[in-house]
């Protein structure tokens, strides 16, 4: 366990463990002083195998808002395309949230990049959820024709399958879509269709549109040495992840 300042870490929790499998691990990101308990957020990262550390700044940027946040490793490489360890981490938040400070009963799922689209996914099948109660969804830089990690459908063509009005329904999951304006990996128009198709539905979507790139939407830059997005000291990089975290907070506490 380590403190940074108004936000605790626990690294390295089990939430998977599979005879013959790898150990699935997770980051827990918690307020460092006693809150009411609030819903609890499970963040997802994108299609890099095993990147939760990519999402430590953005994670601690929305604990610190009082919000526990889970973040689990998973694989894209895997045979089902990552879907058992997503839908594991979920179960995970729903039964062990409680020791974190969190309400398993009212999760929040947010993605990155191939994260996003499954959150988005699950967003539009909530009997997909295992049980799990999903009270918002966040999607940060994703593509949603594709198909999703957590569903194998993409989410527009789910998006098609409904009927006018769907998204007005009192079981519709409230979705947030941020997506940073200067992205060259996924374009923000990605979120901008799926923005306007959930709205021709009635869906409840609120839009935000950070003058950014696919790093620094989550409060990275992406080092091309590594591979990989390592966290920024740039001011312009921050303030484009404060934007993203205060949106999942918004949507956690409008929900």
């Amino acid at each position: 366990m380590s403190r940074t300042g108004t936000t605790v870490e626990i690294r390295d929790l089990i939430y998977l463990s599979e005879e013959g499998a790898p150990l699935r691990r997770l980051d827990v990101h918690r307020p460092a002083a006693d809150r009411p308990v609030g819903p609890s957020v499970l963040l997802w990262h994108g299609i890099g195998p095993d990147e939760k550390d990519v999402l430590a700044p953005l994670a601690r940027e929305i604990a610190s808002h009082g919000l526990p946040v889970l973040v689990p490793d998973w694989r894209s490489d895997a045979p089902d395309g990552g879907r058992s360890h997503l839908m594991a981490s979920l179960r995970y938040v729903r039964d062990q949230a409680v020791e974190f400070g969190g309400d398993g009963g009212r999760v929040v799922l947010a993605g990155w990049s191939a994260g996003a689209g499954a959150a988005m996914g699950l967003a539009l099948r909530p009997g997909a959820t295992e049980g799990v109660r999903v009270i918002a969804a966040v999607g940060v830089a994703g593509r949603y024709d594709l198909p999703a990690r957590s569903t194998g459908t993409a989410p527009l063509a789910d998006l098609d399958s409904t009927e006018a009005g769907a998204g007005a329904g009192a079981g519709a999951v409230p979705v947030t879509l941020v997506h940073g304006a200067a992205d060259s990996v996924l374009s923000s128009s990605h979120s901008r269709e799926f923005g306007a198709a959930l709205r021709t539905k009635g869906w409840p979507v609120t839009s935000l549109e950070p003058t950014s790139d696919h790093a620094g939407v989550i409060m990275t830059e992406y080092d091309p040495a590594r591979g990989l997005c390592v966290p920024s000291t740039s001011e312009h990089v921050l303030r484009a992840g404060r934007e993203t975290a205060a949106a999942i907070v918004s949507a956690a506490r409008t929900a």
